[in-house]
């Protein structure tokens, strides 16, 4: 059986902030940021909760080197703190810790707020800690109320606005789980996306006994749900053959840039085909399939 080895070294160190080297460079607005004053809201009210990743101490310099932790690093200066608790890499790269991060979901937030208020701590506190009003957490705290379990599951590793639940709360569960779907179908969880199927809805799928006003017509409606659902049908062809397409692609390109690189080949094209030369030079060019 393969041991998998830790990235780093298990024993958290205290190290001075001086003797800490950035990877990095910061602009000058960076103190306004949202993202820099809830880390600075978090550590004044809970202290630092993730250690600081560095690399081993370079004899030469007597220094460590930055791996992750630049907003926090940036953050315990501001606050006046002469070191902090950081953890040494067994290697020199900072692949690993910035680009392979997983974004909490929506939903995981509603459970983690709910979780700390359950066990005792003050929807205010949490308010402080991340540095937002405190209606914010009120509103996530009853985010998924009269949403059916079905629903959630479709959403449950997407992130939107507490409005979504707001519009979906309004719908009976069948329809809530269909314009979830729709929704993830599109890569589009807003809450105007979401207020205009609301407003597309039949008011036979509403909960309300009250009907919404209506700011279109039927026809238009009608017009709405006929091109979602070509929409998604469209969605779901591309879907199953984009793996085919990548590798064509893929496969084209390698051909061409065979083809192109033979000085004969180019000189042919350029004299009798000058219009397909700078396509395909483009589609050599190409670094992803978004390109």
């Amino acid at each position: 059986m393969r041991v998998v080895s830790l990235g780093f070294l298990p024993k958290v160190i205290e190290v001075k902030l001086d003797n800490i080297l950035l990877t990095k460079k910061f602009s000058v607005t960076l103190n306004c940021t949202p993202k820099y004053r809830q880390v600075i809201a978090s550590l004044r009210s809970v202290g630092l909760i993730e250690p600081l990743i560095v690399t081993s101490l370079d004899r030469a310099c007597g220094k460590h080197l930055l791996l992750d932790g630049h907003l926090r690093l940036s953050a315990m200066r501001e606050l006046g703190a002469d070191s902090v608790a950081c953890l040494i890499s067994t290697d020199d790269e900072a692949y690993t810790y910035n680009k392979r991060v997983n974004r909490i979901s929506t939903i995981q937030e509603h459970v983690m707020i709910r979780r700390a208020v359950e066990r005792g701590v003050s929807p205010q506190r949490l308010a402080i800690a991340l540095a937002v009003d405190i209606s914010m957490i009120v509103s996530k705290l009853g985010l998924l109320e009269g949403i059916c379990s079905e629903a959630l599951h479709v959403l449950r590793d997407r992130e939107f606005a507490p409005g979504v639940t707001t519009a979906l709360r309004k719908m009976k569960p069948t329809r809530q789980i269909e314009c979830a779907e729709i929704m993830v179908s599109a890569n589009s969880t807003t809450v105007r996306y979401a207020r205009a199927l609301l407003a597309a809805t039949p008011d036979d799928m509403l909960k309300a006994a009250k009907k919404l006003k209506r700011l279109i017509s039927e026809e238009q409606i009608s017009q709405i749900e006929r091109e979602t659902a070509n929409l998604r049908s469209r969605y779901r062809i591309i879907e199953q053959t984009y793996g085919d397409d990548v590798l064509n692609v893929v496969v084209a390109r390698g051909y061409v840039s065979k083809l192109v690189a033979n000085v004969a080949v180019e000189n042919y094209l350029a004299k009798w085909h000058g219009e397909l030369l700078p396509e395909l030079r483009s589609l050599i060019s190409l670094n992803s399939i978004d390109d």
